[in-house]
């Protein structure tokens, strides 16, 4: 009689024989997914190695400090804001043009660069390190996001006119090694 109950309670209902199943698809998903993190870690670990030459790659746009903002005495002050907000843009060619369609015609349009906006996330960072001076360039708006339906704050830079693009070629120095095993 004992003998009977221990063969019955091996036995595994239906229920309990999908919900094993489905806990196993998830342990092999987790494990694939921790593998693919460390595999992402070890590809980005691995060293740059200088060129033997150099080579450009086509060009690239950036903000710079006017000639007028140069000769002030607060020249320093507004290269340690740039740096903080400054944008790159690449380009095969020196024009960055984009294509738009006007009356069923393609035609190119220059390619709009701003200046990096900072969220409130990036206001407060201790990172970012912003000083009392340099937040009263700043001015504050609210921007609607549709997927979240909510209003978030954001700091854009007041005085525009200080900074100008500039466009250099862009020389490619360094390189990172391919690893064909880490790729299989």
């Amino acid at each position: 009689m004992e003998k009977d109950h221990l063969l019955y309670s091996r036995i595994r209902s239906l229920r309990s024989r999908k919900k094993i199943i489905k806990k196993d698809v998830e342990k092999q998903i987790r494990k694939k997914y921790k593998r693919k993190n460390e595999l992402w870690k070890i590809k980005r670990d691995i060293p740059w190695i200088p060129l033997e030459e150099t080579y450009q790659r086509g060009f690239v746009r950036f903000f710079a400090i006017t000639e007028d903002v140069k000769q002030m005495k607060d020249a320093e002050f507004f290269e340690g804001i740039l740096k903080k907000i400054n944008t790159f843009m690449y380009s095969e060619v020196r024009h960055f043009l984009k294509k738009k369609k006007k009356l069923g015609r393609r035609i190119y349009v220059e390619k709009d660069q701003k200046l990096k906006s900072l969220s409130s996330y990036e206001w407060n960072n201790p990172k970012i390190q912003l000083t009392q001076r340099e937040r009263q360039y700043f001015l504050k708006r609210k921007e609607y996001c549709p997927f979240r339906k909510m209003y978030y704050d954001y700091y854009d830079f007041i005085e525009l006119w200080r900074f100008i693009l500039r466009i250099k070629p862009n020389m490619i120095t360094h390189y990172k090694p391919v690893n064909s095993e880490l790729e299989k």
